[in-house]
């Protein structure tokens, strides 16, 4: 049964599976732990007495495996629902002794053929052995350019903590510590060129690393989380539970659609009859079903998910665009569509902002006693289909001063919602549309006050710089700009789906593009920094809007090594004086939805080791017709210079 139905969640992570012994009954094991609550299994499809080297010539010209039933035995539905195979736990490709490696790569082939031939959606292999990995990963890459299926392999990974790493609980962690996991995985994943169907099954021990640590693996491409019977503790009245540190990693585990595998035998003393647990069950059993012996494992888990509580109603309107490539609006090239308009007029947060803005603006350039007998000039530049023209005759309401608004707009169509606006609010003697680019328009008299909305998610990138730099010729010299200013920031990520998103397009173009994207599946190794600043009104005879910064990021040294996919992209706004606007992580404006972060992939992952920085370089380069950014990183190794010239992706003027 699902964890729980919470609204607005369409994740697959409030299902939990259940890791089960070898059961050549393949309906009887999956009726079992259906019945007990559990929503799948991860089962072996092989008998583990199977060795290759032990068949005899005749069986292995047969054919003839010791496979657990035939692909009859269960309906291709529950197959394909209910059941992830799991390879068999001795296989060892990277052994010493020839048999054994020989066989083991007989065997997976075998395995992962059979497991694919049932339409499976995943099968887990097992962990690597050694600290060497390279046949096995060759032979499961062969695996992956031959399947012709969506079927995942999920590589199972300790989630070990190193020596020196310890925070709490035993020392039962596989391999005793001596190694960072991530180097497992990572080493794997290289070997296998970044496969899109080659994910990651944490399992989770007693003992976590530090929560640096853990937050690489949010953006590595993790698919379920093994949990361990003996990582849980007891509570006072004789139930599972777990320490805070792992109720908060199995929270984000859900927040990032990652399944819960429940593992291990029962190893609670449940006093029967004592809770909630034993309550309409009757001599142990439920529904006249035996109560499965993990159920209080799972219920536990039930009620973590359940406990996040509806999603907030931002989220769930976000849920759709999370790690959703979209390629950044050409604002000046192209008109935007209704469809559009109207997305960005929902977030009332904006414009709320955008009004105390030009409130305080207002109260400071008119005082009381003038109130009644000046009037602001006012001009929104770029007034779409009007929310500022709002916003700001709703300042001039509350602060009791007079307006005389002009509203520019190149968008033809756009201009048509203008007009019946002004109409239909009686607008007509306070408000003149002006249909044409802020750039050419000669204004028949100067603004007090100017007024834009034409910030993207990098603040400069959709020409807002170049755009205030055209409408600033009328704007008085003592006049004020809203924004007055914004500042663009970085920071390196690990962000397995999207540079596997970009990768499958299979060109040099995409890995070029700076895109707008919902970062969900991400892990933010380092504080964001700040690139470039843009400043208004500015009346410097050298202005020039091309930049170029250098930045230096350092991962803490906790985390252990990361890999960087790329760079995530916020900005932060003045609007006028205190009142600002953003989307930098730790000043972000709460609730505002009209900014995603941007993102900069890099052609090749960058391996962080722990304490080795980060050089990146980051340009923003204007032609006569066209701006682009150029970005590369210079250590721990140089990657070539992305975007040079403007060949891939470029905004147009």
């Amino acid at each position: 049964m699902p964890l729980g139905e919470i609204p607005g969640d369409k994740s697959d992570s409030r299902y939990c599976g259940v890791e089960t012994q070898f059961n050549d009954d393949m309906p009887q094991l999956l009726a079992l732990n259906i019945n007990g609550g559990f929503d799948f299994v991860v089962a072996s499809l092989m008998d583990p007495a199977y060795r290759p080297s032990l068949m005899d010539n005749d069986s292995s010209r047969s054919g003839v495996l010791p496979f657990a039933g035939s692909d009859l035995v269960l309906s291709p539905l529950q197959w394909s629902s209910h059941v992830v195979g799991k390879i068999s736990s001795w296989i060892d490709l990277d052994s010493e002794d020839e048999i054994l490696r020989k066989g083991s790569e007989i065997a997976l082939k075998q395995e992962v053929a059979w497991a694919s031939h049932l339409s499976l959606q995943a099968c887990l292999l097992p962990t690597p052995k050694g600290e060497s990995c390279a046949n096995y990963a060759r032979c499961v890459n062969q695996i992956l350019q031959d399947l012709n299926n969506n079927m995942q392999l999920w590589l199972r990974i300790p989630l070990e903590k190193s020596d020196d790493d310890a925070i709490c609980g035993s020392s039962d962690n596989l391999g005793g510590g001596q190694i960072d996991s991530w180097e497992l995985w990572n080493s794997f994943r290289l070997l296998c060129e970044h496969h899109s169907q080659l994910s990651i099954a944490l399992d989770v021990l007693s003992s976590l690393p530090s929560a640096n640590s853990l937050g690489r693996w949010f953006g590595e491409s993790v698919r379920a989380a093994i949990i361990h019977t003996n990582a849980f503790l007891t509570n006072a009245r004789g139930y599972p539970c777990l320490s805070k540190r792992h109720q908060k990693l199995i929270t984000a585990f859900f927040n990032h659609s990652i399944q819960i595998v429940v593992s291990g035998k029962a190893v609670h003393n449940l006093p029967v009859g004592s809770s909630e647990l034993a309550d309409n069950h009757t001599d142990n059993h439920v529904d006249g079903l035996p109560i499965h012996p993990l159920r209080s494992y799972l219920d536990y888990v039930g009620y973590l998910y359940q406990r996040l509580g509806p999603l907030p109603e931002q989220e769930r309107f976000e849920l759709g665009y999370r790690d959703f490539l979209q390629s950044p609006l050409q604002p000046l090239m192209d008109n935007l569509e209704a469809q559009t308009y109207e997305t960005f007029e929902k977030d009332t947060v904006k414009y709320i902002q955008y009004q105390r803005a030009i409130c305080k603006a207002l109260l400071d350039r008119i005082p009381d006693e003038k109130a009644s007998s000046v009037t602001t000039v006012l001009m929104v530049v770029g007034a779409g289909r009007g929310p500022l023209v709002r916003a700001s005759l709703q300042a001039a309401e509350e602060t009791g001063r007079k307006l005389r608004v002009y509203a520019v707009e190149k968008n033809p169509n756009a201009v048509v919602t203008l007009h019946s606006l002004v109409k239909l609010e009686g607008w007509e003697d306070i408000v003149t549309i002006v249909s044409s680019d802020m750039r050419c328009w000669d204004a028949p008299e100067k603004a007090d006050i100017l007024v834009s909305e034409l910030l993207g998610s990098f603040g400069d990138n959709e020409l807002s710089p170049e755009c205030l730099d055209g409408a600033q010729r009328f704007l008085k010299q003592e006049g004020i700009s809203i924004p007055s200013s914004y500042t663009s920031f970085i920071q390196p990520v690990t962000a397995a789906k999207l540079f596997n998103d970009v990768k499958s397009h299979k060109d040099l173009v995409h890995f070029e593009t700076a895109y707008v994207v919902k970062l969900h599946r991400v892990a933010r190794l380092a504080p964001c920094q700040p690139v470039f600043t843009f400043t208004h009104p500015e009346y410097s005879n050298k202005k020039n809007n091309q930049r170029y910064k250098k930045l230096k990021f350092e991962i803490p040294s906790d985390t252990g090594s990361a890999m960087v996919h790329g760079f995530a992209g916020y900005f932060d706004a003045t609007l006028y004086k205190d009142v600002h606007l953003g989307i930098e992580p730790s000043t972000a404006t709460p609730n505002m939805f009209s900014w995603f972060p941007i993102f900069f992939p890099l052609r090749t992952p960058v391996c962080l080791q722990p304490g080795s920085p980060l050089e990146v370089h980051l340009w923003r380069s204007c032609g006569a017709t066209k701006v682009w950014y150029e970005w590369c990183v210079t250590s721990p190794i140089a990657s070539a210079i992305h975007n040079c010239n403007g060949r891939s992706y470029w905004v147009g003027l």
